[in-house]
């Protein structure tokens, strides 16, 4: 068997924003809580909502519509924050609703459709044709801008 047959399946955490649909590696995310108004931040980009205190830690809260460029939806009681880590810090996520964990095949991966915005920062890493619909998938690192290591921050 070659390596052109074997499957890339890798589990997936779907979510809603703004009616069209997402995901994000599952691996990524350290938990999943209700939506809180997060305190806000003077002089924060527009696409931060705020800090939230979760347990002791200070968590920068974005706003996933504004980050990925979409109309602001209405909040509803299905809203949650999802919180992502890495090595050095916590980051969440407001999201529309929820859906499914999802095992998803990447070498059906297509490329993000032509005619958007060219940005270095764009987390969109390609979609999947699902059922009568796209799921756009993202990368955890560029949502969250968490793209420098620590040795480059200090510097």
């Amino acid at each position: 068997m070659t390596t052109d047959t074997v499957a890339d399946v890798r589990t997936w955490l779907g979510f809603e924003l703004s009616g069209q649909q997402y995901a994000v590696p599952l691996a990524d995310v350290r938990e999943i809580l209700r939506a809180e108004t997060p305190t806000p931040v003077p002089g924060a980009p527009d696409d931060v909502l705020g800090i939230i205190n979760l347990r002791g830690s200070i968590v920068t809260v974005l706003d996933g519509c504004a980050r990925l460029g979409l109309a602001a939806a209405d909040a509803g009681p299905n809203q949650r924050l999802v919180i992502f880590h890495d090595e050095q810090e916590s980051i969440g996520m407001r999201i529309d609703a929820l859906q499914d964990v999802l095992d998803l095949d990447t070498r059906e991966l297509m490329p993000a459709p032509p005619g958007r915005a060219a940005r270095d920062d764009d987390p969109v890493m390609g979609v999947l044709h699902r059922g009568d619909g796209f799921i756009a998938l993202l990368e955890t690192r560029k949502l969250c801008r968490l793209q420098t290591s620590a040795n480059e921050a200090s510097t």
